[in-house]
């Protein structure tokens, strides 16, 4: 049986090239969504961030209470669980590399990019997709 292509793998692929994206948070006291404008990088079927506040950012704060946020690129809106990446892993690595790659001009974000914090949005299956899937099998 062939693997499908998760929904959201083309929406990112298409957005990739957009200049920031828009992230909602959820307030860790107030449970009230806070959104910001961001840079970020696609890698594969996740979003990368760096947050140059580091911990210090409230939505940082935010996503270590409550890790389920809202990325908005272009006209499409998806929910999806954030975490911080691990030091010295090779997602560590990816998200450095990618951000600076994607908005450096010279070496105007080398100190960026080597003190930030990683963060990467993951996406959960789009279940409407699974279960239609499923029903085109049996039909």
């Amino acid at each position: 049986m062939p693997m499908s292509t998760p929904p959201h793998h083309e929406w990112l692929t298409r957005s990739a090239g957009k200049p920031f994206a828009y992230l909602t948070t959820f307030g860790r006291r107030t449970g009230k969504p806070h959104r910001i404008e961001i840079w970020f990088a696609v890698d594969g079927e996740n979003v990368m961030l760096l947050a140059g506040g580091r911990d210090r950012s409230d939505w940082v704060r935010n996503i270590q209470a409550n890790p389920g946020v809202m990325i908005e690129l272009g006209n499409d809106t998806r929910p999806g669980i954030a975490r911080i990446i691990e030091p010295d892993t090779r997602e560590d690595r990816r998200a450095r590399h990618l951000l600076v790659e994607k908005y450096a001009k010279g070496d105007n974000l080398v100190e960026w990019g080597r003190t930030s914090l990683p963060v990467m949005i993951e996406f959960p299956p789009d279940t409407r997709n699974d279960q239609s899937a499923r029903a085109s099998d049996r039909g």
